[in-house]
């Protein structure tokens, strides 16, 4: 019998809530890019994976995986392609008084 992984299984599920998902996505940006492209993939497995997204964006699948991962370096337009099919934006805002650029 094949075992479950509930953390995964729970993550999904709370990433197909575009709310959260945004949340997970803001906060994984502020600890860095291989974080968020890795958080980013997480999206697109809650929201039906990498191969129907492909379909989706006329975006290569074998780049798709190669772009969501820790040392993925995607083209924005790619990015925003990717995050505008799935139904986010990216935003810019203006850092906390006292903070430091990265």
């Amino acid at each position: 019998m094949p075992t479950i992984d509930y953390q995964d299984d729970f993550l999904r599920r709370e990433l197909q809530d575009p709310e959260r998902a945004a949340a997970y996505l803001t906060a994984a940006l502020e600890d860095g890019e291989e974080i968020f492209l890795l958080a980013v993939r997480d999206v697109v497995e809650a929201h039906g994976g990498i191969g129907p997204l492909a379909k989706l964006t006329q975006l290569n699948r074998e780049n798709l995986y190669a772009m969501l991962s820790a040392t993925g370096n995607p083209r924005l337009s790619s990015l925003t392609t990717i995050l505008d099919t799935l139904g986010f934006a990216i935003s810019v805002r203006p850092k906390l008084q006292g903070t430091t650029a990265a």
